[in-house]
């Protein structure tokens, strides 16, 4: 090691002078530590809860994609009976026999049956579908802050191996600054910072589909 201190007060002291493999052993211990908070109780319970409220979401746009197409379906069929219905009627008036109405009985039925699914549906994209997914980001946003505590735990207590490590240079030199940005604690709170972020984005959605779920129905749930 040859250096300058006088025009070089400031030094770097680095594992390997190869940039790439230095990035990459950055990178695997960084996403190594990322495992270990996801794998954490806390988190995954979080990530559960969330899994949870996805399903249910998912499992109401199931339901109003089937009612859709089952309410598509009757009024074809009721269009495609009444005419049925109306040549039956006009053919027994004609024969001057007792009108026939049996016809009419069916379509009371699919009408009845369609009434009742398009309110199933109103219903779901009124009120059941728009409070499973505001309580989808809730938990979403739940989960990515959980996430994010965990690894700036690890991050923390990275930083403090770190200047355990060093602290006899500290008693040799009194002061030796550290920069942990450029090392697998600052990867670790860049990625919690990601996370946070996103995390707060979509509270800010949820936010702003309650207050609009709120003026629709006048604060009611």
């Amino acid at each position: 090691m040859s250096f300058d201190l006088a025009r070089t007060p400031t030094l770097e002291a680095v594992s390997t002078k190869d940039q790439h493999a230095l990035a990459q052993n950055l990178q695997k211990r960084a996403e190594e530590s990322i495992a270990a908070a996801e794998s954490r109780a806390d988190v995954m319970e979080a990530r559960q809860a969330q899994h949870k409220t996805e399903e249910r979401l998912s499992r109401l746009r199931k339901a109003e994609r089937a009612l859709s197409a089952y309410a598509r379906d009757s009024r074809e069929q009721m269009a495609a009976g009444e005419m049925a219905a109306i040549e039956s009627i006009v053919e027994s008036a004609a024969s001057k026999t007792k009108i026939d109405f049996k016809k009419l009985e069916g379509l009371a039925t699919l009408e009845n049956q369609n009434r009742v699914a398009s309110r199933a549906i109103q219903h779901l994209i009124e009120k059941l579908i728009p409070l499973a997914q505001i309580s989808n980001l809730r938990e979403e946003a739940h989960a990515l802050m959980a996430e994010a505590r965990a690894v700036d735990g690890i991050a923390q207590e990275r930083a403090e191996k770190v200047l355990g490590a060093i602290r006899d240079a500290v008693t040799e030199e009194m002061v030796l600054p550290v920069d942990m940005s450029k090392g697998v604690a600052g990867a670790l709170v860049a990625h919690s910072t990601r996370l946070k972020r996103r995390a707060l984005e979509i509270s800010e959605n949820a936010d702003r589909l309650e207050r609009a779920y709120q003026e629709r129905h006048g604060g009611q749930r």
